[in-house]
């Protein structure tokens, strides 16, 4: 572990006036983690910035002490690449302010994505919120972002109107496609190596009426079910939000899910959903009008940090053979393997790093690494089963694991766009994201 001269140390708590924790301190062992514990991060101090000009005073420390920071509002997406920086914490820039003229929300960097869309459900609004409440929108619209509600809005990064940031000389600005457009470009989608997002102004949209929840049954019924969402997202329009869930869960019995999402009435939803009410009656079936505040409750993922090892790749279709890959033999050693309907609005032409999604499909595998074995397990069936799919080598960056980086999901245009930018906005290396933007 790299530690601090203690002259240093005192010059950092007294940089800042939120809380600063360095290793041997009480508490550090916790709050330095992130939120997959299966990662490890070696850093040299964290910082949980009370307000705006903590983050600028911490920038103009950290320049003047060549030391680097990694900026994680709530740990998620931790990759080990903050080893020997200072962590710093968003958490307490969680702010919402709803314009209701303009449908959009001004919003801190920490905001989770329930904390919004609490707010917004409040008017009958929703922003785009992935499978879990607690994440923030900043980090999800950093990596692009996929949501529930991209088939009808595209990106998450594409509903962001404009960035108040933190850049590498300790300036604070607000970043908008007019006042700097290469900058606006890079932060809808290629992380947070550039510069320090302090706020966004998030697009919201009009979300009246939302159904939404889970069909579960028995895995024997795995392949009526799989047959039954390929058949229902071959018509679905874009509102319709289709995911097929395999769960093999400690101490139950494989099951399949559909989980859902309609933006409008229930029978609408009910209705191009009618395919479902021929299969075997489920397990449960949660499904129902709801709000838009709820719906990650869903998905029902971990609200608390765990271990974990994922593997993420998009698919060109959803054939008979890439079925028979998913289904012929148990997912075990995975808990999870989730299949995202695709398409709509992120198959459009969009203007940043990611471009368009061409492809139809995502497939997200997911295992518990609580043992070394387990882990190499894990990862061998995450290879196997992307070895034997229909991919195409490419990945959302909010889907990336620790072993790959920026290439596996954005194009060489985009990658070299990136590099300049990172030699011309922060040739020091202030700034260190989950994955390098200059390797």
């Amino acid at each position: 572990m790299t530690l601090l001269p203690t002259s240093i140390l005192d010059q950092l708590r007294t940089t800042v006036q939120g809380r600063v924790w360095f290793p041997g301190s009480a508490d550090f062992d916790e709050v330095h983690r992130p939120w997959n514990r299966a990662i490890d991060q070696d850093v040299l101090a964290v910082v949980e910035a009370a307000d705006v000009d903590d983050i600028r005073n911490l920038v103009r420390f950290a320049r003047a002490q060549g030391i680097s920071i990694a900026t994680q509002p709530s740990g998620h997406g931790a990759t080990g690449r903050a080893a020997g920086a200072i962590l710093l914490r968003t958490t307490q820039l969680n702010s919402i302010n709803i314009d209701l003229d303009r449908s959009t929300a001004t919003i801190g960097s920490g905001t989770k994505a329930g904390a919004l869309q609490k707010a917004a459900a409040d008017h009958r609004l929703t922003g785009l919120p992935g499978s879990s409440p607690v994440v923030t929108v900043a980090g999800v619209a950093l990596g692009g972002g996929l949501s529930w509600f991209g088939r009808s809005f595209g990106w998450v990064g594409d509903n962001i109107r404009a960035f108040d940031i933190v850049d590498a000389e300790g300036q604070a600005r607000h970043i908008t496609p007019y006042t700097d457009p290469e900058l606006f470009w890079a932060l809808r989608g290629a992380g947070s190596e550039l510069v320090i997002v302090t706020g966004l102004e998030v697009q919201l949209h009009e979300a009246p009426e939302v159904f939404g929840g889970r069909q579960l049954w028995p895995a024997t019924h795995a392949r009526e079910v799989a047959e039954v969402f390929r058949s229902m997202t071959a018509n679905a329009p874009d509102n319709l939000n289709l995911w097929l869930e395999l769960l093999s869960f400690p101490g139950t019995d494989p099951m399949v899910a559909i989980d859902s999402t309609y933006l409008g009435s229930e029978a609408k939803a009910r209705s191009l959903m009618a395919a479902t009410d021929a299969l075997p009656t489920p397990l449960s079936d949660t499904r129902g009008s709801m709000s838009a505040a709820d719906l990650g409750t869903i998905t029902a993922e971990p609200t608390d940090p765990v271990p974990g090892s994922s593997r993420a790749e998009l698919l060109t279709s959803l054939d008979d053979s890439a079925l028979d890959t998913l289904l012929e033999s148990p997912i075990d050693p995975l808990l999870s393997v989730q299949v995202r309907h695709l398409g709509g609005a992120l198959a459009r032409a969009t203007d940043n790093p990611h471009g368009a999604l061409s492809e139809r499909f995502s497939v997200y595998m997911f295992g518990l690494p609580i043992t070394e074995e387990a882990a190499e397990s894990i990862t061998k069936k995450q290879a196997d089963l992307a070895r034997a799919l229909p991919t195409t080598g490419r990945k959302p960056v909010t889907f990336l694991n620790p072993s790959e980086s920026l290439a596996d999901a954005l194009p060489e245009e985009s990658l070299l766009r990136l590099r300049r930018l990172k030699e011309e906005r922060d040739p020091g290396g202030i700034f260190r994201g989950n994955f390098a933007t200059v390797d």
